[in-house]
């Protein structure tokens, strides 16, 4: 169920690199195999072409991040979770936070009701298991 949702504005597409970052983002949530499923996992970054930042006289730019999971997680792990993220998200971005005028945030947003899913990509996660089961 893990969803990451990046907004940024698109006066910064040129000097970041979007696409790495998600693949970062990924491997530091897949580091937590008990608590993010690897097939469940989505991440996706949404230029904004349309925003104001501040008073709107200057070039600044934004960075959002939503963190979207189902509940379950005990607060200590939501925090460990979202605490390596960021990390990983102002390690990524601290050469254009040096450069410009940058906000950085993130949000981790956990389900309180069920959520509708229809997902086979699991299966091949617990049948890759399965297999390294058997052959150790």
């Amino acid at each position: 169920m893990p969803h990451f949702i990046l907004e940024y504005t698109d006066n910064i597409k040129e000097e970041v690199d979007i696409p790495s970052l998600l693949k970062k983002v990924n491997r530091i949530l897949l580091t937590f195999p008990d608590l993010i499923p690897i097939g469940g996992l989505r991440s996706r970054a949404i230029e904004l072409k349309d925003y104001v930042v501040a008073d709107g006289t200057e070039d600044d730019a934004f960075i959002h991040a939503t963190l979207k999971i189902g509940k379950g997680r005990t607060e200590e792990q939501r925090t460990k979770i979202a605490d390596a993220v960021f990390t990983q998200m102002k390690e990524h971005l601290k050469d254009l936070y040096d450069r410009r005028p940058l906000a950085v945030s993130m949000e981790v947003y956990e389900f309180n009701y069920p959520t509708y899913k229809w997902n086979n990509i699991h299966h091949r996660y617990d049948e890759r298991k399965r297999t390294k089961d058997r052959n150790e």
